[in-house]
C-alpha cells in the first residue's frame, strides 16, 4: 500500500526501479520547539480509514501530474518522541525534477487534506491541539474535488 498509517516507528521503503535515476525523499521530525514554546513531544491522532484514502488520493494525484515510477508515503501515529520520525514521503523518477517536484507536492498536500490531529506536549505541561492542515507554498491552491 503506498499511502500508510501506522503506530510504529516508520522504516522507510526501498523505491528501486531499474529506470530511475532520481530519488527524493522528505523526512518529518518531531522537533523541540513550536511557535515560540519549548516542546517535549506530540502525539498524532487520524481516522486512519479516511486518512488512508485521502492520502491516496493525493500520492494518485502525484502519479498523474509527475512523471514518476515509485511512490509511497507514511504517517506515524501515537506519542512521539523529540526526534522521531513521524512523516515519510519517498518518489522514484528518471530524472531529477519531477522528483523533487512532486515529493514536495506530496508532503503539502498530505498535510493540507489528511485528517491527522497533532496534540502538542510543551515543557510547562500544558498540552494543546494544533491544526495540522497547512498549505505550502506549493500545493495545489484549488481545493479537491469530491469524487
Amino acid at each position: 500500500m503506498p499511502f500508510r498509517i501506522i503506530s510504529q516507528p516508520i522504516q522507510p521503503a526501498a523505491l528501486l526501479h531499474p529506470q530511475a535515476g532520481a530519488c527524493a525523499t522528505f523526512e518529518g521530525w518531531v522537533r523541540n520547539h513550536n511557535e515560540g514554546q519549548a516542546v517535549d513531544s506530540l502525539e498524532y491522532e487520524a481516522f486512519a480509514e479516511l486518512a488512508e484514502k485521502e492520502g491516496e488520493r493525493v500520492l494518485a494525484e502525484a502519479r498523474e501530474r509527475f512523471d514518476l515510477l515509485a511512490v509511497e508515503a507514511v504517517h506515524r501515529v501515537g506519542h512521539l518522541q523529540i526526534g522521531d520520525l513521524a512523516v515519510w514521503v519517498g518518489v522514484a523518477a528518471a530524472h531529477r525534477g519531477p522528483a523533487f517536484d512532486a515529493c514536495r507536492y506530496i508532503i503539502d498536500e498530505l498535510k493540507a487534506r489528511v485528517p491527522i490531529w497533532k496534540r502538542e506536549h510543551y515543557a510547562s505541561g500544558e498540552t494543546t491541539w494544533i491544526n495540522c492542515a497547512t498549505r505550502g507554498d506549493f500545493a495545489d491552491k484549488t481545493p479537491p474535488t469530491a469524487s
